[in-house]
């Protein structure tokens, strides 16, 4: 559902009002009520109280099976991050325990670079090549933050030797839709023998947001700084390098977003003076959020076979999924900095 198509009035006001005197927030009026433009799998609304700007995260009406689950972790996640200086987004309170569930949170002063560059980054590309820089820098202060913050959340035992079977089993599981032919991928085979006879054979746990790029990145408005990540449904604690080498994968999108970004190279370089973490093998890391993307676009690819998906978007995203096993073949046989 786009926010833009959320009826406001939908919000229970008076149950909100009513929940945030009980949380001891300023009280008065609730005023401005307007969607959070952009699109999303929940309910975003931003709101005035007593002086105070929130922006109000809450399932869609007609919630899916795991929203309320899918919430509760993002509250949990915001919460753990809330003294740390990773940039997210600052929780102010969170309703968990019973349903609805929902939770506040400051609103951030930033604009996301998907939507386009304000002035100065888009005349700047002394700011722009920053924007890249800072894109690593705010992902290896995450990658700082003890995952002891977060007792029980994920396993990092055997983590990395679970990703091949886990997104081959997910590939597998496509045949069972209708009409889908199978997956016609050049290099998967290979792709997935290399990730397993190159596997790191070990890390250490740190908090992964589970979907790094550009487009969950709100950047400040008067610099290259990272304002926000944003969009932690995906977190847990596994090997943060993942989060690393989906950044440098998805880096021929984020230069499209905004040309004359640092390269993947200085990325890496940026991350690695930051870090005590071994980036000797960023390269399988990078193979593998290929891998694990290509799979997951062409489940779409799958469902349109079926008549549960547009043809069209089907078809883009299999050649999507095409591109980004050229891409892995690509850094399997030059790496990341070719």
């Amino acid at each position: 559902m786009s926010a833009t198509h959320i009826d406001v009035n939908a919000v229970d006001l008076a149950g909100l009002g009513a929940w945030m005197d009980a949380q001891g927030l300023p009280e008065g009026p609730i005023t401005g009520l307007a969607p959070v433009p952009g699109g999303t799998q929940n309910v975003m609304v931003r709101f005035e109280r007593g002086g105070r700007p929130y922006i109000l995260r809450r399932p869609p009406q007609h919630a899916r099976a795991k929203s309320n689950e899918v919430l509760r972790r993002e509250a949990r996640v915001l919460a753990a991050l809330r003294d740390t200086p990773v940039a997210a987004p600052r929780l102010v309170a969170a309703q968990t325990a019973e349903e609805p569930v929902f939770y506040l949170m400051e609103p951030v002063d930033g604009f996301n670079p998907s939507t386009g560059l304000p002035e100065p980054h888009a005349s700047d590309p002394a700011i722009r090549h920053r924007m890249g820089l800072e894109a690593a820098s705010a992902l290896a202060e995450l990658g700082r933050v003890d995952p002891g913050v977060l007792p029980g959340f994920g396993r990092p035992e055997g983590f990395l030797e679970r990703q091949v079977p886990r997104w081959m089993r997910e590939l597998d599981s496509y045949g069972e839709l209708d009409g889908y032919p199978g997956p016609r991928i050049p290099g998967l085979a290979e792709t997935a023998a290399w990730l397993e006879a190159n596997r790191p054979a070990s890390f250490t746990p740190g908090i992964m947001h589970g979907d790094y790029h550009f487009a969950n990145l709100m950047f400040a408005h008067d610099g290259p700084r990272v304002a926000a990540i944003v969009d932690w449904e995906m977190c847990t604690i596994g090997d943060p390098l993942v989060d690393l080498g989906w950044l440098v994968a998805m880096w021929p999108q984020a230069a499209g977003l905004v040309p004359g970004l640092a390269s993947p190279r200085e990325i890496v370089d940026c991350y690695a003076a930051l870090s005590d973490r071994d980036l000797s093998a960023i390269d399988w890391y990078a193979v593998m959020a290929c891998f694990k993307l290509g799979i997951v676009l062409e489940g779409t690819h799958a469902r349109a076979f079926a008549g549960k998906a547009p043809k069209d978007i089907g078809d883009l995203l299999h050649a999507t999924t095409l591109s980004l096993f050229e891409r892995a073949g690509h850094i399997m046989r030059d790496s990341i900095s070719t």
